[in-house]
């Protein structure tokens, strides 16, 4: 036969799941993500009547090309193309194949520098959050969080009222992977924190939750809910929107810190980066901002 029976894939779809998470120690968005991915390669194995095992270079090669002249980003055929290589790792680990196949190069990645926000941006969503209203202080309290500590979305949302610690100026947090690590915040930062959590969060808190940012209905926050407020903050403030999305509050608070004096190791453990050359992007911002500075500014030299 050359396809599979449609249980036979979802078997092998949720231990292939498995392996990324527990061999691999991907986290719930990369196994989402990759098992999405998979799903196109059944699929297009299902148009092709081939067997979605059977993993062979010319089948894969013909595969990204496809999805290439479809118009898919580089990046997210980079992506394929790892979850393809994944995958391959995975049949041999599983024992469906004896042999990995030789897969061709991965096409390479754009080189995407970060985007950041200006401090007086900042402090303009900051002010765009001040309406008096309880939802108004979790939202500058979030903002304030993501830009002041750096926390990645998924951290904040997951962020529950035991992982403060108010006396050291600490929050404990979970990151890629499930790595556990520390993040101080402390002065502006905390006091904003304190003041949602005191003042204002009980307001929304209708079922006694222990999540630090609730809804408006007292449930835990999302993912998209806090692209949703940052894109309405920011908007009120004036913001363009390409630059309206919660990581890039992470990649301001890394390059700020850099420009003023920290060094690339501690900036990589408040990051949770597992290598330095991940902390590396930030400098490579930072000098192409200071290069185009030098060249354009009048009072540069």
């Amino acid at each position: 036969m050359s396809f599979r029976e449609a249980g036979e894939l979802k078997k092998t779809a949720e231990r292939f799941g498995d392996y990324i998470r527990l061999e691999r120690g991907g986290s719930e968005n990369t196994l989402r993500a990759y098992l999405s991915d998979l799903s196109k390669w059944f699929d297009y194995c299902r148009g092709c009547d081939c067997d979605p095992f059977d993993v062979k270079r010319e089948m894969i090669t013909r595969f990204l090309n496809g999805e290439t002249a479809e118009g898919r980003k580089k990046s997210s055929v980079q992506r394929l193309g790892a979850v393809m290589r994944s995958f391959a790792i995975f049949l041999q680990f599983d024992g469906v194949t004896d042999s990995l196949p030789r897969l061709a190069p991965l096409p390479s990645r754009e080189k995407k520098l970060p985007q950041i926000m200006t401090e007086g941006e900042i402090q303009r969503i900051i002010n765009a959050c001040e309406d008096g209203s309880a939802l108004g202080k979790r939202d500058r309290a979030f903002i304030e969080l993501a830009y002041g500590a750096g926390m990645r979305a998924s951290e904040l949302c997951a962020a529950r009222l035991r992982d403060l610690d108010p006396e050291n100026g600490l929050i404990y947090t979970r990151g890629k992977g499930e790595k556990e690590r520390s993040v101080p915040y402390i002065g502006a930062v905390r006091r904003v924190v304190e003041e949602y959590i005191d003042g204002y969060r009980p307001q929304l808190d209708k079922q006694k939750a222990e999540w630090i940012f609730l809804s408006r209905t007292g449930r835990q926050l999302h993912r998209e809910t806090l692209w949703v407020i940052l894109h309405k903050r920011g908007m009120q403030a004036g913001i363009p929107k390409q630059r309206l999305h919660p990581h890039v509050l992470r990649h301001t608070f890394a390059t700020h810190l850099l420009r003023n004096g920290m060094d690339q190791r501690t900036l990589q453990e408040l990051l949770g980066h597992s290598s330095i050359m991940t902390t590396e992007k930030y400098t490579h911002l930072d000098t192409e901002l200071r290069d185009n500075y030098d060249k354009y500014h009048p009072r540069a030299n």
